[in-house]
């Protein structure tokens, strides 16, 4: 799904356009937020933020799923070769590990080793918390961008 089907597939019809500009303003400064902490954070546990974003991505893939560097380049929204670059340096300060895929050997699977989960594991829980502190607010703001959901959604079917 492009930018275009998702703007296409949720125009929001509203009376109150300042009330919607300022309800996503605030929603895109508390997520900014956010991202800016966990931007420092990553650094100071001495990671580059997107390998924070690599382990996290791997570490929580679903059981079932074969976690190559395709599936991580969809994930980070990163090009093939770029994800091979933050992979190749993952591996390199070992973070990562790559083992042949018993089914398919082509390919090769990225797994989280003990030391990029104990740096995982010190991150998330700084991560929870400040979401802990931020979630209230980003939800309240949610609420505020959901009303004008529901008047567009109304609207559309008059």
């Amino acid at each position: 799904m492009s930018c275009h089907d998702i703007y296409v597939n949720s125009q929001i019809v509203t009376d109150d356009p300042e009330s919607l500009l300022s309800a996503l303003a605030e929603f895109r400064f508390a997520l900014r937020g956010f991202l800016h902490f966990s931007e420092c954070a990553a650094q100071e546990a001495g990671l580059h933020p997107q390998q924070h974003q690599l382990l996290l991505q791997v570490a929580a893939a679903p059981r079932d799923t074969a976690v190559t560097i395709a599936y991580a380049a969809e994930r980070l929204g990163l090009k093939h070769n770029s994800a091979v670059e933050l992979v190749d340096r993952s591996e390199r300060e070992g973070l990562l590990e790559r083992t042949a895929d018993t089914v398919d050997k082509r390919r090769t699977i990225l797994r989280v080793t003990r030391k990029g989960r104990n740096l995982l594991g010190r991150l998330t829980v700084s991560h929870a918390r400040e979401l802990n502190e931020l979630g209230p607010r980003l939800a309240q703001v949610l609420k505020r961008i959901s009303v004008h959901r529901h008047a567009g959604s109304t609207a559309e079917a008059q």
